[in-house]
């Protein structure tokens, strides 16, 4: 790829990672891949890394006291080096949590840092390491323009019924209610599929985002109408090391009966749960499925995975009223064939029917030509969209020198 006359930065901040990317600022909507991009990975442990695009793996030495300012500080030197003379027009955040405020990216200011906090306690898992970013780039350069992205807005076109909780009606009036999360990805697909699938994209639509974090959405018309992630990123489907949907009565009985305290549960139910709670093994269905002939809790694990995603696609599609198109997207949506084979066979009742070829080779289309529903594989971009909203702040925005 030639070298842009202006580039945008895009970081999607996890608790224990940092994606980082460029993409080309030069034109209005930005190439769909970047011009340079990597990873820090193990932040906060001992196996530290930085992989970037091109060069092999390095390990870092991050401090302990502020291992993810270090790491951002590692982030800023390697796109100091890589931009060189090209001038930086902002930075992109991947922010999991807007609120019922925020329907579209946001150009932020320590006024919108400090509003953003208020929904840590919603997002632990990404949250503040997004913010912790921003509040770092407002420091040292408060001149460079940022923007938060969020994951919640792509679901501001949920009808009410499908955001309010059933709880008393002071609690929808403070703002208890479901918002919806992986909008990004989901974004994504209502941009890419119609280019794939034509008119159907635009019917009865459920995408699955698999991946450590899972969850599904029903579209119709390239819209949300209905997800399964609600007030946070703990409900629905069940994940890597998150719960998902859990009877309420639960939770009382591990803190009433068993003596639990707030953070206790909270550790539960965001680290200690899914399939590697249920295994006792791995977050990671690669090695439960190499395991489970010879070790039934990983079977368990796996079963538990598969049904729960079936479950709540019969869900959606009552919600939809049928279905014409199913994707899978994510880590797990895109490489994992023989759990896209195990959810597709529950949903045979729907006249679902797979290619196995197809399947096997991750091909765009993994269903059989006398499918009732087609079945697709499309690989998620959250990072193009991220870079893709923030250009649409900056656009009045002249680009910045030097850069992060």
């Amino acid at each position: 790829m030639n070298e842009p006359t202006q580039a945008l930065a895009v970081l999607n901040c996890g608790s224990s990672s940092i994606k980082f990317a460029l993409f080309d600022a030069s034109t209005v909507e930005p190439p769909r891949q970047p011009w340079w991009g990597g990873q820090v990975r193990g932040i906060g442990s001992a196996q530290a890394s930085l992989q970037t695009a091109g060069r092999p793996e390095q390990p870092l030495a991050l401090g302990t006291a502020e291992p993810y300012h270090d790491a951002l500080a590692v982030i800023r030197d390697a796109l100091r080096a890589q931009l060189g003379p090209v001038p930086l027009r902002g930075v992109a955040h991947r922010v999991v949590h807007g609120g019922a405020h925020h329907a579209a990216p946001l150009r932020m200011d320590t006024a919108a840092l400090a509003e953003l906090r208020g929904y840590i306690p919603l997002a632990p898992l990404h949250q503040p390491f997004a913010l912790e970013a921003m509040e770092v780039l407002l420091a040292q350069q408060p001149e460079l323009p940022q923007v938060a992205c969020f994951d919640t807005a792509f679901h501001h076109t949920l009808p009410d019924v499908e955001q309010m909780l059933p709880l008393p009606w002071s609690a929808w009036q403070r703002g208890l209610r479901r918002y919806g999360f992986h909008g990004l990805s989901y974004e994504y697909q209502s941009l890419v599929l119609p280019e794939r699938h034509g008119e159907l994209a635009y019917g009865r639509c459920i995408v699955a985002h698999l991946g450590s974090g899972a969850s599904l959405c029903a579209m119709r018309g390239g819209r949300s109408v209905a997800t399964t992630m609600g007030f946070s990123a703990l409900d629905g489907l069940m994940m890597g090391t998150r719960c998902g949907a859990l009877d309420p009565g639960a939770l009382l009985y591990l803190m009433e009966v068993e003596g639990l305290d707030v953070h206790q549960v909270g550790q539960m139910l965001y680290h200690q749960s899914g399939l590697l709670g249920v295994s006792g093994r791995s977050a990671d269905p690669r090695e439960l499925l190499a395991h489970e002939a010879d070790d039934p809790q990983c079977a368990a694990a796996l079963a538990l995975y598969v049904r729960r995603i079936v479950r709540e696609v019969g869900a959606l599609v009552a919600v939809l009223g049928g279905l014409d198109l199913l994707v899978f997207t994510a880590g797990i949506g895109e490489h994992q064939a023989e759990v896209r084979a195990r959810i597709v066979a529950g949903l045979g009742f729907l006249g679902v029917a797979l290619d196995d070829a197809a399947n096997a080779r991750h091909a765009p289309v993994i269903s059989a030509p006398a499918s009732a529903v087609r079945v697709a594989v499309e690989p998620t971009n959250e990072e193009w969209v991220a870079a893709r909203q923030a250009l649409g702040v900056l656009g009045k925005h002249r680009p910045m020198v030097p850069g992060p």
